[in-house]
């Protein structure tokens, strides 16, 4: 009998692992969810920052390189949510992520089309609404997540969508080896969603200035930008975000400029001076790049390990 026989997410999913790849715009690249599809777990395109014609081409990247299932994450608010939805369908992709708001309008018509659909919440009232809207499964995001969080800890989240809902429950935010998935579990997640920790890996195509910011960092090494302005973003702790939380205050346009482009600059540059890096506050547990074949390994064996140790 396997670890994971009549896990809800992984037979939903048709995955090996209960493991989901955040949806991470800029980083969310085909590479990084090839891998994570091909060792087991389910890999994600992150497809806040393309556009359709990228898009297009990452879906057709990824359906040549891997067999497995893998997903695209979706921003609700996304000018051009509707033609990505299309995209996706045509493309006969099997997961479609949603984030950044309710996606119920969308729901039933990649149902329809035999498209299983996940969505992010950060409340218990949101996971009850988009179970009634029909979502497959929802994801509580803790505000302990890299990039656009909510403010509930994800220790107080899950049990309460939990105890709130039926569909299948994944948890997402400071999640990062076998302890925290062992965790997440008994806080009564049937998976996890992890974004920081496969930044980290070999196969993830951000720059390498990201990658060792992110080992370098202590728990504490992260804050949010962006609350004053109505969407707080959880970032690595440099001088630009600091620079940015003050001119929140005094001047919030100003603010609003600075942030624009900055992910891009951090992934595609690991330009520190003018960067954004998003990360959760796992990023002060993480002190090493590895494959994803090996992150997925130690963090399975360490989930073993930990139950074994509670059964004791």
């Amino acid at each position: 009998m396997s670890l994971f026989d009549n896990n809800a997410i992984c037979d939903l999913l048709n995955i090996q692992y209960p493991v989901i790849e955040g949806g991470m715009a800029w980083a969310g690249s085909p590479e990084l969810c090839i891998a994570v599809s091909e060792a087991g777990a389910l890999g994600t395109i992150g497809a806040g920052a393309m556009n359709c014609k990228e898009l297009k081409e990452a879906i057709e990247k990824v359906k040549t390189q891997t067999n497995k299932p893998f997903a695209v994450n979706f921003i609700v608010f996304s000018p051009s949510i509707d033609e990505q939805v299309e995209i996706a369908i045509k493309s006969e992709v099997p997961i479609c992520i949603f984030g950044a708001g309710n996606p119920e309008r969308h729901i039933q018509h990649l149902k329809e089309n035999g498209v299983k659909v996940l969505s992010v919440c950060s409340s218990p009232n949101l996971a009850i609404l988009l179970e009634r809207a029909g979502v497959d499964g929802v994801i509580g995001e803790g505000l302990e997540s890299g990039g656009h969080v909510g403010d509930v800890s994800t220790m107080a989240l899950i049990p309460a969508i939990r105890d709130c809902t039926t569909i299948p429950l994944i948890a997402a935010g400071g999640i990062f080896d076998g302890r925290s998935m062992a965790a997440a579990l008994a806080l009564g997640a049937d998976g996890v969603q992890m974004g920081t920790r496969f930044l980290c890996s070999t196969e993830s195509t951000i720059s390498d200035s990201y990658k060792n910011m992110i080992i370098k960092k202590d728990v504490r090494g992260t804050h949010l930008t962006g609350e004053k302005l109505g969407h707080p973003v959880r970032v690595l702790k440099t001088s630009f975000t600091k620079k940015v939380r003050r001119l929140e205050e005094e001047n919030p346009k100003k603010a609003e400029e600075m942030i624009l482009g900055s992910l891009k600059n951090a992934v595609l540059e690991g330009d520190i001076k003018n960067s954004s890096f998003m990360a959760g506050m796992s990023a002060g547990n993480i002190h090493e790049v590895l494959s994803v074949n090996k992150i997925l390994e130690t963090i399975i064996q360490e989930y073993k390990q930990t139950i074994r140790s509670l059964n004791n």
